[in-house]
């Protein structure tokens, strides 16, 4: 089976680096034009603002709030309370429908960004779905709900900083069954559950003069995140897009091909997986992340989080007591309350890590499913 192919298009360079942890960096960001070329131009920059943010780890959930700033056509951009300073712009040329900006940006990276002080959070990938599998006809692309399912999981290996992927499940997840969703969380240590559904796939044909087709084809999708603790639905988005579908209409497309992944419409859907992802850091990275007590042995305590998720030997942490009760109406809810336990990572693997009681006379009270929070004052 062919590999997917997950592509980055922009090239970067740090040119300079000033005092006080000030740096700029030389990026070469692209596009292709789709709607317009004013709206290509501000994905080429947008592309190479999150290649320096990435670069230098800066805080990439607050590209967000540039986006917008981006869409006038200037030759550079100042900025007031953000991490990046400045853009400015050096090179723009336009090749074959695709535009490409050359940008110096100046950065000052905060060190009190929350991915930085928090353990990084597990994400478990259901396969995405598509609501009307009679709209992917065109193409035969009845594979690319799981195909996208993979490359977004990857990516938030590769490119997230607020998150770590546990890997993809063939089980659909059904928001109406929380109960399911928590035991597969369970099941993949999982403390978040992405699951989506494409719902748009239509596509419009016109003819120019010459009677050759021109077939633009939307992208929609429908994205949630259920917690893996409760099951319950926490967040939820629409995102829609449309792009030229330049292949012919009776052709059979690989949607794990580079051809695919490379064309117009390939980019639309690879800018709206990185824009589910910024959205998911904005949305999340400042949420607690809860390691678990999940074996208890003499005076030692083993977590469910390690290297991969940024934790290092002497880490401090804090832990609360976990719960359940019945509430007036008769529901469930969980409770954590918090101790005045502290506990210190003593030994560190891949997903797990050893921890020491700095109360070993409070050893009787710490149970396995209590969790922790990281203390950020250490």
């Amino acid at each position: 089976m062919k590999k997917i192919i997950y592509l980055i298009t922009s090239i970067l360079t740090m040119s300079y680096i000033a005092p006080a942890h000030a740096e700029w960096f030389e990026v070469t960001g692209s596009a292709s034009v789709l709607t317009s070329k004013d709206a290509a131009r501000a994905n080429a920059l947008e592309d190479a603002a999150y290649q320096a943010m990435l670069f230098s780890g800066a805080d990439i959930s607050r590209l967000k709030d540039l986006k917008i700033f981006l869409e006038n056509d200037n030759k550079r951009y100042q900025f007031s309370g953000s991490e990046i300073r400045s853009i400015e712009v050096v090179k723009e040329k336009k090749k074959n429908d695709k535009i490409y900006i050359t940008a110096r940006i100046d950065i000052y990276p905060s060190a009190n960004s929350c991915h930085i002080g928090q353990y990084k959070k597990t994400f478990m990938t259901s396969e995405i779905t598509i609501d009307s599998p009679q709209q992917a006809v065109m193409g035969k692309v009845y594979h690319l709900g799981e195909d996208l399912s993979t490359i977004f999981s990857r990516q938030l290996d590769k490119e997230s900083q607020s998150f770590v992927s546990v890997g993809t499940s063939h089980i659909r997840i059904d928001k109406r069954q929380p109960e399911v969703a928590k035991m597969i969380a369970e099941d993949h240590g999982a403390q978040y559950i992405f699951s989506g559904s494409i719902t748009d796939l239509s596509a419009t044909v016109e003819q120019n003069l010459l009677k050759k087709d021109t077939i633009n084809r939307q992208f929609a999708i429908e994205v949630a995140v259920l917690d893996g603790k409760t099951g319950q639905t926490i967040y939820n988005n629409n995102y829609r897009e449309v792009a030229l579908w330049n292949f012919p209409k009776t052709s059979e497309v690989d949607t794990q091909s580079a051809r695919f992944w490379t064309s117009a419409y390939g980019e639309m859907v690879l800018r709206v997986n990185r824009d589910i992802m910024l959205d998911l850091e904005n949305q999340f990275a400042c949420k607690m992340t809860l390691p678990q007590v999940v074996n208890i042995n003499n005076n030692r305590i083993t977590m469910d989080l390690g290297r991969i998720h940024g934790v290092k030997k002497g880490d401090k942490l804090d832990l609360w007591h976990t719960g359940s009760f019945i509430d007036q109406n008769g529901l469930p809810r969980n409770k954590v309350t918090k101790t005045s336990i502290t506990l210190t990572v003593d030994r560190v693997y891949d997903q797990n890590a050893d921890l020491v009681i700095d109360q070993p006379q409070l050893i009787n009270s710490i149970q396995i499913g209590d969790v922790m929070h990281k203390n950020i004052a250490e």
